[in-house]
């Protein structure tokens, strides 16, 4: 079996361009470098024509058929990079400048999936026989929609009843440097499109108008005023943040008849999407009926909140992580969403990759340096699970 490097799996990974939610074959190569580790390789392809969503190719790739299945699970789809001029250069040709590797992906995330893939190779080739599974789930749908993505792989893995014992992140976790963060659970993501009916009139006579404008401003300073809650040992306070406020109203003297706002929430497990729902829906309720108008509120649930209670191979990815690194990581809950949301209905799972400082900003990068510590603490996982 070959022994596969990280640094020239991520270079040819950069090279695909795939801007969210294209492919590019960049599955199949994937699949061709697992599958020459001694992996079966199943390509999983999922549409959804409820919704205004791509195809998305989908992979699920493991190597034997018994005893614990440690998954590791990754996205090879990228954000886009922006103008290409202000990059330094070609954001999809691989460039190693001052010891870093730069190129969109290069951080968030196909540098940690060529990792996973050269420690699995240097793994399997001084143990064949190990007594277990490895498995990669890799997705090209985490930084679009997520609804063809691994939402629909893990559905599928419960339909076939395949087991993972644990499940490996590898979404980029430290903030500026490697082994400073493990991310045991995330806050859940609700946001919400709202619209006030009102009624057109003349500004001068008010009276004869019903001001949407109104009864939002007070929705919004009612919203914002009133905080959720205070956050807990494990999470920080829930947030509420307004995105966008419309009225498309360009008259000075017309009173619109609309107005419109986008919202979303960050919260803690003192909160569920249904609990925030409600909460949100009667407060708007309250005060539609005080300005006598109509709206209309649309809630889309990006994930609840969850956290992963550490287990005894969490504790053991932390001491590897620290003899490699020297440093001492903390367990988080911080930062966005992540895959982990579908994944922890299957398995438990931590979050552990690269340095994240760089992600979806111009000039992406790794450092080289990072990239040979971060193989090694997969590797060493490895050995350890499988001891």
């Amino acid at each position: 079996m070959p022994l596969l490097n990280e640094l020239k799996i991520s270079k040819d990974l950069i090279r695909y361009q795939t801007i969210t939610p294209n492919d590019n074959g960049i599955m199949r190569y994937i699949s061709k470098k697992l599958h020459s580790l001694g992996f079966k390789c199943k390509l999983l392809k999922f549409s959804d024509k409820k919704k205004s969503s791509a195809p998305i190719l989908n992979l699920y790739a493991r190597r034997g058929n018994k005893g614990p299945n440690i998954c590791y699970a990754g996205h090879t789809d990228v954000v886009p990079p922006g103008n290409y001029k202000n990059w330094t250069s070609n954001p999809f040709t691989p460039t190693i400048k001052k010891g870093h590797l730069v190129g969109r992906g290069a951080n968030d995330m196909k540098s940690s999936i060529a990792c996973f893939i050269a420690a699995v190779s240097e793994f399997v080739n001084v143990n064949p026989n190990f007594p277990g599974s490895i498995s990669f789930l890799i997705t090209g749908d985490e930084e679009g929609y997520a609804i063809n993505g691994t939402k629909k792989v893990v559905d599928y893995l419960k339909k076939r009843k395949e087991k993972i014992n644990f499940c490996i992140v590898g979404e980029p976790t430290n903030p500026k440097k490697l082994g400073e963060m493990i991310k045991i659970g995330r806050r859940g993501s609700i946001s919400g499109k709202l619209t006030i009916k009102g009624v057109q009139g003349h500004i001068a006579y008010p009276h004869l108008s019903k001001n949407p404008i109104n009864a939002l401003v007070e929705i919004c300073k009612n919203l914002k005023t009133k905080k959720l809650d205070k956050g807990n040992k494990n999470f920080q306070p829930s947030n509420l943040e307004f995105t966008s406020i419309d009225v498309n109203n360009y008259a000075h003297n017309v009173i619109p008849a609309v107005a419109k706002a986008n919202f979303n929430i960050r919260y803690n497990n003192l909160h569920t999407g249904s609990s925030l729902k409600r909460k949100i829906s009667s407060t708007i309720k309250k005060i539609c009926k005080k300005y006598k108008c109509r709206y209309k509120i649309e809630f889309i649930l990006n994930g609840d909140a969850f956290l992963t209670k550490p287990n005894k191979t969490i504790f053991m990815a932390k001491k590897v992580i620290k003899k490699v690194t020297k440093i001492n990581p903390v367990f988080s809950t911080s930062g966005g969403t992540s895959d982990a949301r579908f994944l922890k209905n299957i398995t438990p799972c931590l979050e552990f990759g690269l340095v994240n400082k760089t992600m979806h900003k111009v000039d992406e990068c790794v450092s080289l340096n990072d990239l040979k510590k971060l193989k090694k603490i997969y590797l060493n996982i490895l050995k350890e699970y499988f001891n």
